[in-house]
């Protein structure tokens, strides 16, 4: 879908009639990898991986040329070699990510103070109050995203709509270096064109089950009733009953407090050997290790005491067991002697499993991402 003209004073006119917001998502594109390829110019237009090459090594990031061949972030590195012999492998520059995350925050603020992130490389932007009186929310995001690229040399895709939900998806639909506008009234229909795996939450299994339930775009799921979707759904049905109307009434929240980092990774296929559960564990606790320490300050990991265990079984059942430490995790191998420790108590599982999750809680020190010059935190798996 190519992206819309700029919006007609009518345009902008209506949306301030209804009341509806004017949202950004901003997306930068391949963040990491982009990095080291601006920064190393050996690496332009080649496969790249960001991440650990040996046998127990994760992908964290992957450029467009990677992706071509099915290389994706969390992927295992030997499963990520297998699928592109050429890939070259870059360890994370986490000070690198950080400086040009900063460079990007100062960006946004030049528009905006109310400004969401989500991540280093993504955030939301509430620019319904136009303060430079620009005019469209359209044209701001084109100024953003010109001006993201003179300063760092890196592109963004960017999503514009009256709700989070719809900017998010607009900020995909274009990618690499793209825009897309959802206007006022055009929500519900271009989410019913979407498939289902377009959905944030909806992951390969539950796409799966949807497709046997007869669903596999956003037109499929509007056609169900809350009542047969909390019956096969649960607690998601109420969300996804939303979503497939283009509704979303959450604001931009620029101060949030951080309560916990961690990273989860659904699977392709369903795993229960303990061989296998042990080898995902050690993967993401490596991936979130690395989250711990991007989301501190100062050159130091954030500091937490509590380390949560997730799994989320076939039948879509979440099992949470978690330790709290009476002082700070000490450091990386504490973190993962305890996820280890809860992970072995549970073994054997009662069925298998199609996520893993790891979390570090019970925080000090951690702030949202861009509250502060040398905060920041990595996009969950």
């Amino acid at each position: 879908m190519a992206a819309h003209p700029p919006e007609s004073d009518d345009d902008e006119a209506r949306q301030d009639q209804l009341g509806l917001r004017k949202i950004i998502h901003v997306d930068m594109d391949a963040f990491f990898a982009s990095v080291e390829q601006r920064d190393n110019p050996e690496l332009k237009g080649k496969p790249v991986a960001v991440g650990g090459a040996g046998g127990r090594g994760v992908v964290a990031a992957a450029s467009y040329e990677a992706r071509v061949f099915g290389v994706r972030s969390a992927m295992p590195s030997v499963t990520a070699s297998r699928l592109c012999p050429d890939l070259v492998f870059v360890r994370p520059r986490f000070d690198a990510y950080k400086e040009a995350s900063r460079q990007i925050r100062r960006v946004f603020e030049h528009y905006t103070d109310l400004i969401e992130p989500l991540s280093l490389d993504e955030a939301y932007l509430d620019v319904t109050d136009d303060r430079l009186g620009i005019g469209s929310a359209t044209r701001i995001a084109t100024l953003i995203r010109q001006e993201i690229r003179a300063k760092t040399r890196l592109t963004a895709s960017a999503g514009v709509s009256y709700n989070k939900f719809l900017a998010k998806l607009a900020s995909d639909q274009n990618k690499p270096d793209g825009l897309c506008v959802i206007r006022p009234g055009q929500g519900a229909a271009f989410v019913a064109g979407l498939p289902i795996r377009r959905f944030h939450g909806v992951g390969p299994k539950a796409e799966e089950r949807m497709q046997r339930l007869g669903i596999a775009t956003g037109a499929d799921l509007t056609a169900k009733n809350i009542a047969f979707l909390r019956q096969h759904f649960g607690s998601m049905a109420d969300y996804l009953y939303r979503a497939a109307r283009g509704i979303d009434l959450r604001p931009v929240r620029a101060h949030r407090i951080r309560k916990s980092v961690g990273g989860e990774r659904t699977f392709s296929e369903d795993i229960g050997s303990g061989a296998a559960l042990r080898d995902t564990l050690e993967n993401i606790i490596a991936i979130v290790w690395d989250r711990i320490e991007a989301a501190g300050s100062d050159g130091q990991p954030v500091r937490g005491r509590t380390v949560t265990l997730k799994l989320k079984f076939t039948d879509f059942r979440i099992m949470t067991r978690a330790t709290s430490l009476p002082h700070w995790v000490a450091g990386r191998d504490e973190f993962a002697t305890v996820a280890r420790a809860l992970l072995e108590a549970e073994l054997p599982l009662r069925g298998p499993i199609r996520l893993m999750g790891l979390t570090l809680g019970n925080l000090e020190g951690a702030e949202e991402p861009w509250q502060r010059p040398d905060t920041a935190q990595l996009s969950l798996l």
